[in-house]
């Protein structure tokens, strides 16, 4: 038996609206489905317990992995979840997406598309809680959806251009009782587009080693061997149980580097 509750991915850029459309998409579940068990995490608020007075890059790994903890609780309750995050790399929506098949129930991922020029406007207005040059940084590094056939957002929505946005939201969410009511099969919904194997077939440390030599061949990122080399190390310690992919391992690898050691690696070196 399929549960009832689900997994609802915001991705955005800070300051897209994703805040607002969550208040909304609540309000419209709880209505729809008749339950009170609805929950948004945001990570704004476990953001503010560990660096309360300005934003801080570097602390955003453990800022998501509190998020993810809280989800997981959550969803362990019977909550219906909103992760009111950026969710910004395929990693973090992949992070959603292994929830939903632990628990069994549906993933929705919904793209808040609102323009960086628009969002600049709107961070500066609420008093630039996040600098504009990581604003920058994120719609930068913001990688693209359809990679992957799950990776799929139900709707994309630019804030600055919906006229009811609470139409929009209740039609939304009366296809999400369809799909709840009558899920599809994994296979049938991520398809056979590409073909994924198993760590089992190709060796996690091996294709990170790979990875590290095409880093070194630029100047600036072999500069930074011994770092690099550390946090290999560590990122195949904490990664070999979790059964990753092998198409998934390169993603993976990229966001923990650039999260742990606060660089960007440019996307052609995978």
């Amino acid at each position: 038996m399929v549960n009832k509750n689900f997994i609802v991915c915001l991705a955005g850029l800070p300051a897209s609206g994703k805040t607002t459309f969550a208040k909304i998409l609540s309000n419209i579940i709880k209505m729809k489905f008749n339950t009170e068990k609805v929950i948004t995490i945001d990570p704004d608020v476990i953001r503010q317990l560990i660096t309360p007075i300005k934003f801080d890059y570097k602390f955003e790994p453990e800022v998501r992995k509190k998020s993810l903890t809280e989800i997981r609780i959550k969803l362990q309750e019977g909550y219906i979840v909103i992760s009111d995050d950026l969710n910004y790399y395929t990693s973090m929506r992949h992070d959603l997406k292994k929830l939903s098949e632990d628990f069994n129930i549906c993933l929705f991922i919904i793209h808040i598309s609102t323009p960086l020029k628009t969002c600049l406007k709107w961070n500066k207005a609420r008093g630039k809680p996040i600098p504009n040059k990581i604003m920058r940084r994120i719609n930068r590094k913001f990688d693209n959806f359809y990679k992957y056939n799950w990776d799929n957002p139900e709707v994309s929505y630019d804030m600055s251009q919906i006229q009811d946005l609470n139409k929009k939201t209740d039609n939304l969410v009366v296809d999400f009782m369809k799909q709840v009511n009558n899920p599809k099969k994994l296979t049938e919904k991520e398809g056979k587009a590409k073909i994924e194997f198993n760590v089992e077939n190709e060796n996690l440390d091996k294709i990170t080693r790979d990875y590290v030599g095409k880093l070194f061949q630029d100047s600036k990122l072999l500069t930074m061997k011994k770092h690099i080399l550390k946090a290999r190390k560590f990122f195949v310690k904490f990664n070999k149980n979790k059964n990753l992919k092998a198409n998934e391992i390169p993603i993976a690898f990229r966001d923990y580097l650039e999260e742990r050691l606060d660089i960007i690696i440019p996307k052609d070196i995978f």
